[in-house]
């Protein structure tokens, strides 16, 4: 994959968002949270994933993580970054914030089910790969201290990872990612 000019205001655009208008962490650590969606992009370069899609991945945070001081609407998206690019950050995003933890997990997987395309799925499977191969390594390194920092417990934090992964597997078992898939799966099992 080419370092286009999208992919270049893609990366400005999310530091902009995530480090310079609000200086956002990863749960729970010291580490700058523009690493997550620069992961992410990284994983869809890998496995040769479209421009655009590439670019919502380092974009797919944006609208549902900034602040109400630096809001981003999927105006915003489309404006910068086209239709396409907007859409597939809006499947990302999670649509009902306030709905407590278990439920907006479920819409999630209800809308893997039922509004994803083969893109946005590649795209959400880049993001449970990131989030769940650093939950591996953080467990790794600190041990069971490390599910303090999210708002379910351990058992709920890894069953939503898991079927996270069932799901996207189910509604896309060609995807390019699901040997990653499948290997984050069992090192998950085996923390559980």
């Amino acid at each position: 994959m080419k370092y286009t000019p999208k992919i270049r205001k893609a990366v400005r655009f999310a530091i902009k968002v995530h480090e310079l208008d609000q200086k956002q962490k990863r749960k729970g650590k010291d580490i700058a949270y523009i690493t997550h969606p620069m992961t992410v992009a990284l994983i869809l370069a890998r496995v040769n994933a479209p421009e655009n899609i590439i670019v919502a991945g380092l974009l797919h945070d944006t609208i549902e993580d900034c602040s109400v001081n630096c809001p981003v609407t999927v105006e915003d998206i489309i404006n910068n970054f086209g239709n396409e690019v907007a859409e597939l950050v809006n499947s990302l995003t999670e649509q009902n914030p306030d709905l407590p933890w278990a439920e907006r997990k479920k819409e999630v997987l209800q809308n893997i089910r039922e509004k994803f395309s083969s893109e946005s799925i590649l795209l959400k499977s880049a993001d449970v790969l990131a989030n769940g191969t650093e939950i591996v390594d953080d467990y790794r390194e600190n041990g069971e201290d490390i599910f303090a920092r999210f708002k379910a417990g351990k058992t709920q934090k890894i069953q939503s990872q898991l079927s996270l992964i069932t799901t996207l597997l189910q509604y896309y078992p060609a995807s390019p990612l699901s040997d990653d898939l499948k290997s984050l799966y069992q090192e998950l099992e085996k923390i559980k």
